[in-house]
């Protein structure tokens, strides 16, 4: 994206998601393949076992990223690192110090690591200095796109989707001070690109607001983290959301069937469940 007005059409493509369209694959993952003002963002990289196949079917040189984000330190968000730097790159990597914590999930006594596998950590101990740019507050990318940086904890509702810790004796729950979310400024609005949410949705969405000047939000894309959440916080999702009012609701990865639904029944044709290889298009700011 330039640092001038432009105009014409961005685009974002689903690269990984639990749900693929036909000739793609599927995984437990999510990346985002984002164009806009003539630049090219890659935010997260999946698990690392579809990402470069479902780029080359879908006509995408990941070698062409201008930045690369990751939302947070999750394998599956994460894990292809290793394999995209191999391809070569000239990107500039986004993320939190706090990608590289060790951390964990723990269900029913069953310790489960969730930590960035190690070939992705070492890939990101070998990028190049000046190429690492480690996002501890709300940063700009361009004129028209940017990070939020940490997210503030405002609502009363939302919580991190799970039972997930930073030690595995499960004494020390994750904050998840490395989610962040990426937003681009289109011309009816804000794109809302989200990992996993982990800092809520409607908590992520008011940031992005509050970055641009209480901008009207026209869609919001990714995984919601909705899986594990309550009657009550969905029912508060909706009404929040309602508020709000996005014209495009597209929920993957890590959101939950239930949620899903309820996202339909709420939303009507305005959510679109998504999956790897669907593009949305949005005409962008204009002169």
């Amino acid at each position: 994206m330039r640092s001038d007005t432009v105009s014409g059409e961005t685009r974002v493509t689903i690269l990984v998601d639990n749900e693929a369209g036909a000739g793609l694959a599927a995984e437990h993952g999510f990346a985002l393949w984002v164009e806009a003002g003539g630049r090219r963002i890659l935010f997260d990289t999946g698990q690392g076992g579809v990402l470069l196949a479902n780029a080359q079917i879908l006509g995408i040189d990941l070698a062409q990223a201008d930045h690369l984000v990751l939302s947070h330190g999750h394998y599956d968000h994460s894990g292809g690192l290793a394999p995209l730097l191999r391809q070569g790159h000239r990107t500039t990597l986004h993320c939190h110090p706090d990608v590289v914590s060790p951390r964990c999930s723990i269900r029913n006594r069953t310790v489960k690591s969730l930590q960035m596998p190690g070939e992705a950590l070492a890939a990101l101990h070998r990028f190049p200095e000046g190429q690492l740019h480690w996002i501890q507050q709300p940063t700009l990318l361009d004129a028209f796109a940017g990070l939020t940086g940490p997210i503030a904890r405002e609502t009363i509702f939302e919580d991190g989707g799970g039972p997930f810790f930073l030690d595995q004796a499960g004494h020390r729950p994750d904050p998840f001070d490395d989610d962040l979310a990426l937003w681009v400024r289109a011309r009816d609005g804000l794109i809302v690109c989200l990992g996993c949410a982990h800092a809520g949705l409607i908590n992520t969405l008011h940031q992005v607001r509050r970055l641009n000047n209480g901008m009207h939000i026209q869609a919001v894309i990714g995984g919601f983290h909705l899986l594990e959440a309550s009657p009550e916080r969905l029912e508060q999702t909706i009404a929040a959301l309602r508020r709000l009012g996005p014209e495009l609701i597209i929920p993957c990865h890590c959101t939950g069937e239930a949620a899903v639904e309820g996202l339909r029944r709420a939303f009507g044709k305005a959510c679109r469940p998504g999956m790897a290889g669907m593009t949305c298009r949005f005409e962008t700011v204009g002169p």
